[in-house]
């Protein structure tokens, strides 16, 4: 999964069944009676012997008050925390299920009829009592344990600096120390970003008619940003990146340009409001730097229509899932043949440079060549002030958060916007946040040291190991699979590896110090902290070039401290940093059917994902390679058109606005197969050990019925109207409630739990099934 905060994915295999659900044969009176007298005499039963257990174990029943990650620290083997045994009670009095039981509770609507609504049934509550705060766009289960991890990167930055404390965590605390350095950012003012746009060639709009135009060519002012520490993909996406092809050698890559807005907003023309939020951005940040306010008016609507001709010639999101139609290599005497208006081989070595140097019969590969000669023919069009209005500005904008309040106030009005938050996050948020993300291997190794226990991974890979096992069972049992097609796909499933907590490596300082060797940074200086921070990145990325891929580098691997999972196409494999192991996703101390529920279904989607609409196209070497028989390729397809619609025909009640099927796919897919495997290795768990007990408050629930009560709480969310239409416009993941009902509607084993009849919203007689 990626990118969003939240990402997960399901889907699901059923058998009707019509008998009326519990809920629905209750009367009115019946249900208010068992709600209130039963509801609320069992939890004050619950939490009074809660309270009593409590302090006989002398540890606290409320787990909000201790750090999460102690909750990982399990005992090896994995539990059976709670299995019910004859002529014992079948309900679990534990702290831990005392505390997960509230937390349900707390969470559900069990006015709703499950059959009906079951993300209502599950999340109800949460959505009516949860309040985004100003800083935040949404409230989710991501956030909350985002929140709590915030906490703790603080608290670690915040000690001081030890002695002979290792090179890598000095240098962490440093930056974090720069960025909470007010006074001195607010007394250097604006001077820094000033310098530094008159060292990259001057912003026209501030220099006004001293400008030097006879100066300025987009391919140095490229160049300039390369070496100072700024984005080189201005105009062109430049990257190092694995060839997909041949996936053991890494290759020069070409895109198409990153915009500051996206283009899908940006393609809505001039006056969409949000473009128009953009505009007024842009034009008061360049008035607070210095310049005049018509002439900026003027020359950055120019250079904003530049943007947009830019984002008009990009190949939208829908269109770029086809890795195959972005695989287009040519050698660099073939780039000039066919783009003769760009100095290619001086473009590249310059960018390379002093790392490697290539020649004419270098390999690159162009994603949309066609973006290549429509930019040949617009940069020849565009008067170079306008170009370098364009850059300059981008330069600028990337530069603002690290800056004086007076110019973060005016990027807020802007996100608030974009995104609908009114206040900033708390400085010391800000700070961890820009400390964790660019130094993400110094600080997560201080993270994984203070605050998880090495047994976790264990406990972890039991459970990946028990869900691939149910992946691969239903490899062998899809009907709609040739054999030849289907051995290959075992094969994938099989060599698809599995990164879990965190690298060993993390725990040797010294592999940490030669990672940092070189970087440097100032506690009083932020963005020139920042800038040798990104210089280092790029330095670090263009400089393996040469160097074979290692699919198993700790490097790529060493971001433990985020709450996320991800799949790689190109390593086949799959990653749960130590930052999501924790919290709702999972606990020892309580039973295995909220973690099969929760991380499970989590552990599931990253695995489908390796066969999702994208995921397939790549073999189990992760190597681009047509795997697929022609006839199961159609039939793939077929079934991943029905996904299309299933949630094209979704629509957001808040904002009036339906889902894009197509873009969110591959989630969607992996949502719908992850949940499945996570369902039936609870079932082999519990085949295994024994029925687990129940909750307190909600005994009447069964633990298959409890197992989709979790798998629901991990998508229970709140979003600001304007944060769910950035979502559906530009993202990839839909919304919680979809996440919920979409792939639980789909199983035939959802409805017989819930005893739903045939027909019912969630189960529909038409279900769609890939895995």
């Amino acid at each position: 999964m990626s990118g969003d905060a939240e990402y997960i994915s399901t889907n699901f295999n059923m058998r009707n069944n019509v008998k009326p659900s519990f809920w629905g044969q209750r009367t009115k009176l019946e249900k208010r009676l068992m709600l209130v007298a039963g509801v609320a005499s069992i939890l004050a039963i619950a939490f009074l012997a809660a309270f009593i257990a409590s302090i006989l174990m002398n540890t606290s029943a409320d787990f909000n008050n201790m750090p999460q990650t102690s909750e990982l620290r399990l005992s090896s083997p994995m539990p059976p925390v709670a299995i019910a045994k004859e002529g014992e009670s079948n309900i679990c009095s534990s702290p831990g299920c005392i505390h997960t039981a509230s937390k349900l509770l707390m969470n559900m609507d069990e006015k709703v009829d499950p059959c009906d609504d079951f993300y209502d049934f599950a999340c109800g509550s949460f959505v009516k009592n949860t309040r985004i705060p100003d800083d935040k766009t949404s409230v989710n289960t991501f956030s909350i344990i985002t929140d709590q991890l915030q906490e703790q990167i603080r608290a670690l930055l915040d000690e001081p600096v030890t002695p002979n404390e290792p090179r890598p965590f000095v240098l962490a605390k440093t930056l974090y120390q720069a960025c909470m350095n007010r006074t001195a950012i607010e007394s250097r003012g604006v001077q820094p970003l000033k310098d530094m746009l008159r060292r990259l060639g001057g912003w026209p709009v501030l220099d006004g008619n001293n400008w030097n135009e006879g100066g300025f060519s987009w391919e140095q002012s490229v160049y300039k940003f390369r070496r100072a520490g700024y984005s080189v993909d201005y105009f062109l996406d430049f990257s190092i990146s694995v060839d997909v092809k041949n996936s053991t050698k890494r290759i020069i890559d070409l895109d198409q340009a990153s915009l500051g807005l996206s283009r899908e907003y940006l393609n809505r023309g001039f006056s969409d409001k949000l473009v128009q939020a953009y505009y007024e951005y842009m034009v008061d940040i360049a008035t607070l730097l210095g310049a005049e306010r018509a002439r900026a008016e003027v020359e950055l609507k120019d250079s904003l229509q530049f943007e947009m001709k830019l984002a008009n010639i990009s190949l939208p999101l829908e269109k770029r899932r086809n890795a195959t139609s972005l695989y287009n290599p040519m050698t660099i005497a073939e780039l000039q043949q066919k783009f003769p208006k760009i100095p290619w081989l001086e473009y590249i070595n310059n960018l390379l440079a002093p790392h490697v140097r290539v020649g004419v019969d270098e390999v690159t590969i162009v994603s949309v060549p066609k973006y290549i000669s429509d930019l040949e023919i617009l940069l020849e069009n565009t008067p170079r002030r306008v170009q370098a209005n364009y850059v300059m500005w981008r330069v600028a904008g990337a530069s603002v958060s690290y800056l004086t309040e007076e110019l973060r106030r005016r990027q807020l009005a802007y996100v608030t916007a974009l995104s609908g938050k009114t206040e900033r996050e708390s400085r010391w948020k800000e700070c961890a946040d820009t400390t964790s993300v660019s130094m993400s291997i110094a600080v997560g190794a201080l993270y994984i040291r203070k605050y998880f226990n090495e047994k976790s991974k264990a406990n972890a890979l039991e459970m990946v190991n028990d869900i691939r096992q149910q992946f691969r069972k239903t490899l062998t049992e899809v009907e709609w699979m040739d054999e030849k097609t289907r051995q290959a796909a075992l094969e994938k499933a099989d060599a698809m590896a599995s990164h879990i907590a965190y690298p060993s490596e993390m725990l040797d300082n010294n592999k940490l110090t030669e990672f940092y060797t070189g970087l440097e940074m100032s506690s009083d200086k932020l963005m020139e902290s920042v800038l040798n921070l990104t210089l280092f990145g790029t330095e670090y990325l263009f400089g393996k070039l040469r160097e074979p891929v290692n699919k198993t580098d700790w490097v790529t691997h060493g971001r433990p401290a985020i709450v996320n999972a991800f799949y790689s196409s190109i390593e086949n494999s799959i990653q749960f940093p130590a930052g999501i192991l924790q919290g709702a996703f999972f606990s020892a101390k309580r039973p295995a059917y909220m973690n099969y529920g929760a991380i499970g279904f989590v552990i599931g989607h990253e695995i489908t994902h390796g066969f999702d609409d994208q995921g397939r196209q790549f073999d189990k070497n992760g190597n681009l390679v047509d795997w697929w028989q022609e006839m199961t390729k159609h039939k793939y397809l077929d079934k991943a058109k029905c996904i299309i619609d299933q949630y094209s025909n979704y629509t957001v009640k808040e904002v009036g606005m339906k889902l894009n099927g197509v873009n969110t796919q591959g989630e969607n897919i992996a949502d719908n197969g992850g949940i499945k495997e996570a369902y039936y290795a609870y079932q082999a768990w519990t085949q295994r050990h024994g029925e687990e007990t129940r909750l307190p408050g909600l005994e009447k629930y069964t633990p298959k019925q409890l197992f989709w009560l979790s798998a629901a709480n991990t998508w229970c969310a709140v979003y600001r109207n304007e944060a769910i239409k950035l979502r559906i416009t530009t993202g990839f993941h839909a919304p919680g409630r979809f996440r919920v009902i979409g792939p639980m509607s789909n199983m035939e084993e959802f409805a017989a739990d819930f005893q739903c009849p045939l027909g019912s919203p969630m189960n529909p007689t038409n279900k769609c099934k890939v895995w």
